[in-house]
């Protein structure tokens, strides 16, 4: 085997070893990060049953945010509700979120109960 035979294939080999280790490093850096998120994320999953969830997705950026609240099937997929973007905060740095407005009055009325008053 001659050198002038060699050079082509230690092109080839470099080219096949370069595109996973390019690819690693795209997908590493901000650029391809995100591209890959799309302006799409999932906030929150309810699982109703084995095979039926709501889910609530961000879609958008900026000011043009939107949370979807979607109904999932086998089937199909529903839009359930349309709003607004929520802060979510953490409660005092221990990793719990806050309820919301909705799963307040939700529990007051599983207990039967009066606004508490704090």
């Amino acid at each position: 085997m001659g050198a002038s035979s060699l050079g082509p294939l230690l092109w080839f080999a470099a080219i096949v070893v370069a595109i996973p280790v390019v690819l690693w490093l795209v997908k590493r850096t901000p650029i391809g990060a995100a591209a890959s998120q799309g302006g799409l994320r999932s906030v929150a999953v309810l699982a109703l049953s084995p095979n039926q969830r709501i889910v609530t997705v961000e879609v958008g950026q900026g000011d043009a945010r939107r949370w979807l609240v979607l109904g999932v099937t086998p089937q199909s997929i529903n839009t359930l509700h349309e709003m607004a973007p929520l802060a979510l905060a953490d409660n005092g740095g221990d990793g719990t979120r806050p309820a919301s407005p909705f799963a307040q009055a939700l529990a007051r009325l599983r207990l039967g109960s009066a606004p508490d008053e704090r």
